[in-house]
């Protein structure tokens, strides 16, 4: 079902209002990824106005549905095993680091908040020319077996691990009840080996990473692939996220539902209840 714009506009509006602006700021990355979890204290969140966006979305679309599940990589779905700080100068102790891990991570911060000029999006392909600048900005090395040994470290299930145990338990009940699944994430080519790594690949029907559908979220089109991938409608799929401005605005200017992981939802348990799945 299209939206009008004016309907997309009021339904946008509703939701930030909802959401309020981003409050978080830098959200700290990892060779590309968070290497922190929203703060719980980020932003209550008003219930009359919670209420007030379903019952605009019920009154668009007849009623709530979710036959089609998005998930966020980094953050919701899996985190880092250590901060990004102490990883880039544990390795790079070897090839002349000596930076603090404090001025690792400040440097890494002007670094990644600049705007990436070579191209419109920072994860194109593997993502590699990015990242080699990211790295040299934070250490001061620019050695070129340094980057291959922290880059190739962040595609390996040593660097990273599942945020919920039960993930793999309840995605299975969610798929057994017919809903799809689908990752979105603003990544690069490196995602499809981390998920086999980590041994999840195989409980989504799709994945819609941003290096390869050439849009990075906050920008609906990410969502919308997933959404074509899955062969759903966007009303009726719901996304989860740990990022208000990307993962929550983006799927909902895309016209999905979206539930801020850590606030809204708190394990896939909680997920698939919202859903309608008893597990």
């Amino acid at each position: 079902m299209a939206l009008s714009v004016s309907a997309r506009r009021k339904m946008i509006s509703i939701s930030r209002a909802v959401f309020g602006s981003d409050p978080t700021g830098y959200s700290g990355r990892v060779c590309g990824w968070r290497s922190l979890s929203r703060s719980a204290t980020a932003v209550e969140v008003d219930s009359t106005r919670v209420k007030e966006y379903e019952d605009y979305r019920r009154a668009l679309y007849g009623g709530l549905t979710h036959k089609a599940l998005l998930v966020d990589a980094v953050g919701t779905l899996f985190i880092p095993s250590q901060p990004m700080a102490q990883i880039y100068r544990q390795i790079g102790e070897k090839y002349g680091v000596d930076y603090s891990e404090a001025e690792i991570l400040n440097r890494y911060r002007r670094a990644y908040e600049q705007p990436w000029g070579r191209s419109r999006l920072r994860y194109v392909d593997d993502g590699r020319p990015f990242w080699q600048h990211i790295v040299s900005s934070s250490t001061g090395c620019s050695d070129s077996q340094y980057f291959e040994e922290l880059y190739n470290y962040y595609t390996t299930d040593k660097a990273w691990h599942l945020v919920d145990p039960e993930a793999e338990k309840i995605f299975r009940s969610i798929k057994k009840a017919g809903v799809k699944l689908a990752v979105v994430s603003n990544f690069d080519t490196r995602l499809r080996p981390l998920l086999r790594a980590l041994n999840c690949d195989h409980w989504f029907d799709a994945v819609a990473v941003s290096a390869e559908v050439e849009a990075e979220k906050p920008n609906p089109t990410i969502f919308l692939k997933a959404c074509d991938l899955l062969g759903v409608n966007p009303e009726d799929a719901v996304h989860v996220g740990d990022d208000r401005r990307n993962d929550i605005w983006g799927a909902r200017d895309a016209g999905c539902d979206a539930w801020l992981w850590g606030s809204d939802v708190h394990s896939f348990k909680e997920v698939a209840q919202r859903i309608g799945i008893e597990i």
